[in-house]
């Protein structure tokens, strides 16, 4: 854990400050009844690419910047590709994305509308990872991972500085668990300021590299689906340096749910909460209504669910709304 300080994340939120906004923590009355304990949302949703990616992103861009870098390149399931375009273009960057051709559609429109390169490689996020690379190998470009990165993860990390300080009595934080940035992020920050919070990463039944990592006692490869969860989709790459070995010592609980059940929490979360997400943002709302989160007696307390991105297909919204 030594790799990462709590000083990193203070000074990435210097760094971000100004370029990404802070979020706020809305109390839900109706998942707060469900829950018999105080529910809040923590609405990433409001960041202007749509998703908490600008935060790593941004911080990890500037510190490039700072070197006078001036071409980067990342492999993405959708939002972190359009958070790297978005600061790339504040910066005066050029950038590239890489995508599989299961990321949606809407998600390589909005990274080509905001200036970069949508490259559209193979059937795999590792596909995708492979162009990235060659671009740094044979055209000079600088990487910029998904999650895999300390300047990626301290940026993540702000998000559990600002829960903490918003709500410094928080006993639960829930949040989607994919390749781990977003978890190591806050797990890292918010136990360093308070050690009891327990921490419990959700994701799909299908596919969860993460989690078949965790079980197998490290990372390991898996065959990607399509879901609802789809940025929750990817590898989290065989020679993962950080994000592993932090999830995997800070996580208490991963829970795993099948597609109806995030599908209900879409639609909980637009019905009750009057939010349009996209299926990964749901699942701890999904979750919380299925009953899978086990606050243990030591836990009660306010809970925090981590509502991460608004970019779903409308389309597609609009058939599972109606589906129910």
């Amino acid at each position: 854990m030594s790799v990462l300080s709590l000083a990193d994340v203070y000074r990435a939120r210097r760094r971000i400050e100004g370029r990404v906004l802070r979020t706020p923590l809305v109390e839900s009355p109706t998942l707060s009844a469900i829950a018999k304990n105080p529910v809040y949302l923590k609405l990433e949703t409001v960041q202007p690419t749509g998703s908490f990616k600008l935060r790593g992103a941004t911080n990890a861009l500037v510190r490039l910047a700072e070197t006078g870098c001036k071409r980067v390149v990342t492999a993405s399931t959708g939002n972190h590709g359009r958070a790297v375009a978005h600061a790339a273009r504040a910066l005066g960057i050029e950038a590239a994305v890489c995508m599989s051709s299961l990321v949606p559609s809407n998600k390589v429109e909005a990274v080509r509308a905001l200036g970069a390169q949508a490259r559209i490689v193979g059937k795999s996020q590792d596909d995708a990872q492979a162009e990235a690379q060659r671009l740094v190998r044979e055209e000079g470009y600088a990487y910029v991972p998904p999650f895999d990165h300390l300047d990626v993860i301290a940026g993540q990390a702000t998000i559990g500085v600002e829960i903490a300080e918003d709500l410094p009595d928080v006993a639960h934080i829930v949040v989607p668990l994919s390749g781990g940035g977003l978890f190591a992020g806050i797990a890292f920050a918010a136990k360093q300021i308070n050690p009891a919070v327990r921490m419990t990463g959700v994701t799909m039944e299908r596919g969860a590299a993460m989690h078949a990592s965790l079980e197998a006692g490290k990372p390991v490869l898996v065959d990607e689906v399509e879901s609802l969860a789809d940025s929750l989709g990817g590898g989290i790459g065989l020679d993962n340096q950080y994000t592993f070995p932090i999830t995997r010592e800070l996580i208490d609980e991963v829970v795993l749910l099948d597609e109806a059940t995030i599908a209900r929490g879409l639609v909980h979360a637009y019905e009750h909460e009057r939010l349009v997400l996209e299926g990964a943002a749901a699942v701890g709302i999904a979750a919380l209504l299925a009953q899978r989160l086990h606050n243990a007696p030591d836990f009660q307390g306010p809970i925090v669910l981590i509502v991460t991105g608004a970019n779903i297909d409308m389309n597609q919204h609009r058939r599972i709304v109606r589906a129910g």
